[in-house]
């Protein structure tokens, strides 16, 4: 499939850039593949459609706050710092996007905070953007992991064109997050309230858990109109045994197995064997999944309404079908549905 066949028109106002008052009452849109029929719902009316038994897999990965705004030494040029991955916690090295990167030269340094009490070194220019930083910080790592949360901003997507506000570091969270190393929340999981989660417990639901930390490669554009070349940045992830064995088991007794968002989804088809058995697994995905695609293990899969010529929107399009969704998609403009970060949620059965 080519790149311009997911454009479609979006108009700027169904971009939510606030989330709804409570979790569980965005809007659904259920999506029956084997009757090809479209259901207009409420999120927390997705009890109706599980029953005993069956698993929803969650990214339980945790956003930091990775955002950090500061000052070029000797010129006092306002930076941005974007916090992509930690390389190593003793010398205190992270890989970074700099804006504006022209401006930056290995060997500066910059100064964060208003007592300038964060100070960087540009030590390498790994790409046109990238950068390698290293924080000149003597004291303990939980004291420089401190400053840095301190002097750190949720990364809420600048296509919101909205300073951050104090309900974004707790809405812009799962309430499942857990393991830190995110620089955007798996969106599908931001509808689960905690009364949600326990109503799916007491009609025999449980919970499986993965672990992908969700990087930029979600939010680049792709440039290539044949998506075959397209490269996905490597995200880390992590599947153990438990949960594997869990999923593994559901599935063997033929329960459905629910994939709550695209990135879980991309974990699951990672670490899933010829076999049809989801294994253990610790490492880097780089996984792309588009159209045409033969998913190895969810049955069925919670997502949000994605930005036009997305990877997420592709992967979701690869599981839909193609044509279902962009039907889907086009009727959901009609109906004002709200997309992306904060927007509503499509259960794809």
């Amino acid at each position: 499939m080519k790149l311009s066949q997911f454009r479609f028109n979006l108009p700027a106002n169904l971009i939510a850039s606030h989330p709804p008052k409570n979790r569980d009452e965005s809007r659904l849109m259920v999506l029956n593949r084997k009757d090809q029929t479209i259901e207009h719902r409420i999120f927390k009316d997705i009890l109706e459609y599980f029953r005993d038994g069956d698993i929803f897999v969650l990214n339980n990965t945790k956003v930091f706050p990775a955002r950090l705004y500061g000052e070029k030494e000797k010129t006092g040029a306002k930076i941005e710092v974007f916090l992509l991955r930690e390389l190593n916690r003793e010398s205190r090295l992270w890989d970074v996007l700099v804006d504006p990167a022209r401006k930056i030269r290995i060997g500066n340094k910059l100064y964060f905070g208003d007592d300038e009490s964060l100070v960087a070194e540009v030590i390498d220019n790994t790409t046109s953007r990238g950068r390698t930083l290293r924080f000149l910080f003597d004291g303990p790592y939980e004291e420089f992991k401190k400053t840095i949360y301190s002097l750190g901003k949720t990364p809420l997507p600048k296509i919101h064109e909205r300073e951050v506000e104090p309900e974004d570091a707790e809405r812009y969270q799962t309430i499942f997050a857990k393991h830190e190393g995110a620089i955007a929340a798996p969106t599908a999981g931001l509808h689960f309230s905690r009364e949600l989660m326990k109503r799916l417990e007491l009609i025999g639901v449980s919970f499986a858990e993965v672990t992908l930390h969700t990087g930029m490669g979600n939010f680049r554009t792709i440039e290539v109109e044949d998506l075959t070349k397209h490269k996905m940045d490597s995200e880390e992830m992590y599947i153990d045994e438990t949960n594997a064995q869990a999923i593994n088991e559901g599935k063997a007794r033929g329960n459905s197995i629910v994939a709550v968002g695209t990135t879980t989804m991309k974990a699951l088809e990672t670490a899933v064997t010829i076999a049809g058995r989801i294994k253990p697994y610790k490492g880097w995905t780089n996984r792309f999944i588009f159209p045409p695609y033969d998913f190895g293990m969810a049955d069925a899969m919670v997502t949000n309404f994605h930005m036009p010529k997305s990877p997420m929107m592709m992967q979701v399009a690869a599981f839909a079908d193609y044509d279902f969704l962009m039907r889907a998609y086009k009727e959901a403009v009609a109906e004002k549905y709200r997309f992306f970060t904060y927007g509503d949620a499509m259960l794809i059965l």
